[in-house]
């Protein structure tokens, strides 16, 4: 059964057949981002986006699902203003269109658990999750509410990562996470039975993989936390990423087909920050920026001839690295990373968007063997196979040429070697750190060059 607080809250969107473009079955629209991470240069085109779907869908139940990670702390506007630009985002997604966010690890960026909760819930936003508190056991919130598309009552569900190190350190001790899998398998089947899925996971795809077996079929089931875009239909469930840092947003249609059948079609659309944006949100943004930015935020820390997408900045960061440790391969892993780079003059708070941490870099020995394998699964894109996808994968900057039999140094940040086993298959790797190199002046070195 559902929570017994939410157990009878049906968020109810005007019923309409919308006989539009898209056919008179279709029964609603859902639009769906994750991992936002206050990516504030396309925060006021999401807003415009949901404005011209409404005014194209005028008689259509629309909605929009945050999976996860709306805020961030790297982000020194953010981080300054107490996540001011995300909290007036989700007011004026409340003030649109029914909204819901499910709990990421960097969504209590700037306050505890139960203060993000309170403050999400008066912007009219509806919060779900499957976070426990440590101190009572119970919910932060609930972890599951119905939702009323047009005619069909859904269940919309919303559980999150376990890996207490991915949660900033103060709230840690609060928390109780579950693990996923095995929540999933004690509670997705009860939910099932109030109505079809609709599950929103901030628990990454190694964990989805085993969740996609427990659902439904004809479940739609979005995913979040690896910074990862696809589409990938299993039968008639609909298994997605939507993107990272605002660059896209999926939209979901939902048809009824013969004998009730729910039927998902997900769409994924490219937000430009030089596209259509709302004006108060796009002024608002400014006056944030203005009121925290300081001087030394602006300062250029390089120049690129060229701006880089994020897949390309992350293995230029990789090369950089790969350059400073003085080894034939660097790995970084993907998560590291959030924009791109632009063109010319590259400031200090665009390289901490595209380079989010910074720490020591470790170094190790291993046979062309498994460099050959690390290389093959790292560098990951829209287009990789769902069979070869891992969650977190690793950007590499590597030899085109590996021989099977040759011993090659490579290098790794002091993430990825205390996370052996998750990052290169390895507990036992001899791990040494390297004296007097970092990551982002490695990066930043780079750029200068």
């Amino acid at each position: 059964m559902l929570p017994r607080r939410l157990a009878i809250l049906l968020v109810l969107l005007a019923c309409g057949w919308g006989a539009l473009a898209r056919g008179a079955e279709v029964e609603a629209l859902l639009v769906v981002m994750g991992d936002q991470h206050s990516a504030y240069e396309r925060t006021a085109q999401f807003i415009a986006l949901v404005d011209r779907l409404r005014l194209k869908n005028p008689d259509l139940p629309i909605a929009v699902l945050l999976d996860g990670d709306t805020q961030e702390y790297g982000n020194v506007v953010a981080r300054r203003s107490h996540g001011a630009i995300d909290f007036e985002m989700f007011r004026a997604l409340a003030s649109r269109v029914p909204t819901f966010l499910n709990l990421g690890n960097h969504d209590p960026e700037f306050y505890d658990v139960a203060e993000t909760l309170k403050r999400v819930r008066d912007t009219g936003v509806v919060p779900i999750s499957n976070l426990r508190d440590r101190s009572t056991g119970k919910y932060f919130t609930d972890p599951a509410v119905g939702l009323k598309l047009g005619r069909i009552d859904t269940v919309l569900v919303g559980l999150t990562t376990d890996h207490l190190a991915t949660y900033r350190v103060p709230i840690r001790p609060s928390l109780k996470p579950a693990e996923p899998v095995a929540w999933g398998r004690e509670y997705l089947p009860r939910f099932a039975k109030q109505g079809p899925l609709i599950v929103l996971s901030h628990a990454g795809l190694e964990a989805d993989r085993e969740l996609l077996k427990i659902v439904p079929d004809g479940t739609l089931f979005a995913g979040a936390h690896d910074h990862l875009r696809f589409v990938h239909p299993q039968g008639h469930t609909v298994y997605f990423h939507s993107g990272s840092w605002n660059s896209h947003a999926s939209l979901v249609w939902l048809r009824q087909g013969l004998g009730g059948a729910l039927r998902w079609s997900v769409e994924q659309v490219e937000l430009s920050e030089t596209g259509a944006a709302d004006m108060p949100m796009a002024s608002f943004i400014q006056k944030v920026r203005r009121e925290h930015l300081k001087p030394e935020d602006l300062v250029s820390v390089g120049r690129l001839r060229a701006a880089l997408p994020p897949g390309a900045a992350a293995r230029f960061v990789a090369g950089a690295l790969r350059d400073a440790a003085r080894v034939d391969a660097a790995f970084i892993g993907n998560t590291t990373f959030g924009g791109g780079l632009p063109a010319g003059e590259v400031s200090r708070l665009a390289f901490d968007a595209c380079v989010r941490f910074d720490g020591g870099v470790f170094t190790t020995e291993i046979d062309g063997v498994r460099l050959r394998e690390l290389v093959a699964a790292a560098n990951q894109n829209v287009n990789t196979p769902f069979e070869e996808r891992r969650g977190d994968f690793l950007v590499a900057a590597a030899p085109e040429t590996i021989a099977p039999d040759r011993i090659y140094r490579i290098a790794t940040t002091d993430w990825g070697a205390r996370n052996s086993e998750r990052y290169f298959g390895s507990a036992t790797l001899s791990w040494q750190e390297l004296p007097g190199v970092k990551l982002k002046a490695a990066a930043i070195a780079a750029l200068q060059r």
